[in-house]
C-alpha cells in the first residue's frame, strides 16, 4: 500500500527521469510501475534478501526508498552506502533504528545520507515537533496523537488494517519513550489512556502510549522541553480490547501446543487481525503536534482521507509522501547532511511542511 503511494508521488516530480520498483513478486512490481508510474517506472523481481541482486538494483540511482518490513532495514542501509546511494525507510523498530544510527560515519564517508522512520509516525510527527520550537521556542512541553482510522467502523474493534500487521501488534506491545521532567522515561504501552477531541465526524477519540512513535525525539528535545510523549489515537473503547488479548497471552512468541502442533501465540494473533480487520473501505489519518508553555498554545493538525481519484489510502499517503519528500530533498540537494540523520534536526521543517501541502496533505496551525 505504501509503495505504490511512494511510485505515485516520485513519478509526478518534473525532475524524476526513472522509478525503479522491485518486489517479490514481478507482475506486482511490473503493475504498480504501470498504473502508477506515469510513465516513468520501471518494475521487475527482487529478493531483498540478496545483498548482491539489491545492491546491483539500486546503483547508479540517487535515492533508494525501502516499503519493506523493519527486519530488512538494517541490511539495505548497509546495501546503499556500498552503492552510494542514500537510503530512505519507514522504520518500524527501535533497535533496529539505532543499529542504523551505528551506520552514521561509514554513511559520511560514502557521502551519502541514510533516513530511518520516516513515515507519519515515527517521521513525519517530528518534523512537526521541529517546527513547533521554531513557532513556540519557549515550550516546556510538546504532546503527538497520531492515529489512522476507518471512516466507516466497524465494532467491536473500529479498526482497519491499513498498514502491516507485525509493525503494529509492536507499536502496543513495546515500551514508550517519552519525556518527563526532563528525563528520557520508558512507559508501557496501551497506558495513560486520554480523551482527545477533533471535528466532526470524529468527535472524542482515545489516545495511549505506543511505541516507535517518538523515535529519537525524546533524546533529541531533552535539555529543550521538560516533557514529550507520543499517544495513537483511536474510536474509543480499542485499547481495552487489545488490552484483553494481550492478557490471555495472544501476543506471545513463545510457541504453545494445541492438538499436538506448536503455534506461537502471536503469529496466529497477527493472522486473524489481518484476516477480520483488512476490509475495503475509506480511512482517515488524524495528527495533532501541540507545544504549550507560559506564552499559551501552539498546534499543527491534520486531517487527511481517503483520495478517491488516484485510490491511495489517507495511511498510504501520509506515510508514503514524508518518505518521498525527504528521498527528493536528499536527491535535488535541498539536504546536504550526510550520515545518518535525525529528522527533527536535518529536515527544513517549514519546506518539509510546504511540500506536503503542495501533495494535498494540508497542516494547519492553532494558537490559544
Amino acid at each position: 500500500m505504501v509503495g505504490r503511494a511512494m511510485v505515485y508521488d516520485l513519478c509526478r516530480q518534473d525532475d524524476v527521469d526513472e522509478v525503479l520498483v522491485a518486489d517479490r513478486d514481478a507482475g506486482k512490481a511490473r503493475e504498480v510501475a504501470e498504473r502508477y508510474g506515469a510513465g516513468k517506472a520501471r518494475g521487475r523481481a527482487l529478493d531483498v534478501t540478496d545483498r548482491e541482486a539489491v545492491g546491483g538494483f539500486i546503483e547508479g540511482s540517487r535515492a533508494a526508498l525501502g516499503a519493506v518490513s523493519y527486519r530488512f532495514n538494517q541490511a539495505l542501509a548497509e546495501i546503499a552506502i556500498a552503492a552510494g546511494v542514500h537510503w530512505i525507510d519507514l522504520g518500524g523498530n527501535n533497535d533496529v533504528v539505532e543499529a542504523q544510527f551505528a551506520l552514521s560515519d561509514r554513511a559520511r564517508a560514502a557521502g551519502v545520507a541514510v533516513v530511518p522512520d520516516c513515515g507519519i509516525a515515527p517521521g513525519a510527527v517530528g518534523i512537526l515537533a521541529a517546527r513547533l520550537l521554531e513557532l513556540a521556542p519557549a515550550a516546556d512541553s510538546i504532546r503527538l496523537r497520531v492515529g489512522g482510522l476507518p471512516l466507516r467502523p466497524v465494532p467491536p474493534f473500529n479498526y482497519q488494517v491499513v498498514f502491516s500487521v507485525e509493525g503494529l501488534i509492536n507499536e502496543y506491545r513495546e515500551p514508550a519513550v517519552c519525556l518527563r521532567g526532563g528525563a528520557v522515561v520508558e512507559r508501557p504501552s496501551l497506558d495513560d489512556l486520554e480523551s482527545v477531541e477533533f471535528p466532526p465526524p470524529f468527535g472524542v477519540l482515545e489516545a495511549f502510549n505506543t511505541s516507535g512513535g517518538a523515535s529519537t525525539l525524546p533524546r533529541t528535545f531533552r535539555g529543550l522541553v521538560e516533557n514529550l510523549d507520543y499517544k495513537t489515537l483511536r474510536y474509543p473503547g480499542h485499547c481495552e480490547l487489545i488490552r484483553a488479548l494481550f492478557a490471555l497471552g495472544l501476543a506471545g512468541e513463545e510457541p504453545v501446543a494445541v492438538d499436538g502442533v506448536r503455534v506461537a501465540p502471536r503469529r496466529l494473533l497477527e493472522r486473524q487481525i489481518a484476516a477480520s480487520l483488512s476490509f475495503e473501505g475509506p480511512d482517515a489519518i488524524l495528527a495533532l503536534a501541540e507545544a504549550s508553555g507560559r506564552e499559551g498554545v501552539v498546534r499543527l493538525r491534520i486531517i487527511d482521507r481517503h483520495d478517491e481519484a488516484t485510490g491511495l489510502s489517507a495511511m498510504a499517503r501520509c506515510t508514503a509522501f514524508p518518505a518521498t519528500v525527504i528521498a527528493h530533498m536528499l536527491a535535488g540537494g535541498a539536504v546536504e547532511e550526510r550520515g545518518t540523520l535525525h529528522q527533527e534536526t536535518s529536515i527544513p521543517p517549514a519546506l518539509f511542511i510546504d511540500e506536503l501541502r503542495r501533495r494535498s496533505i494540508e497542516v494547519v496551525e492553532e494558537r490559544s
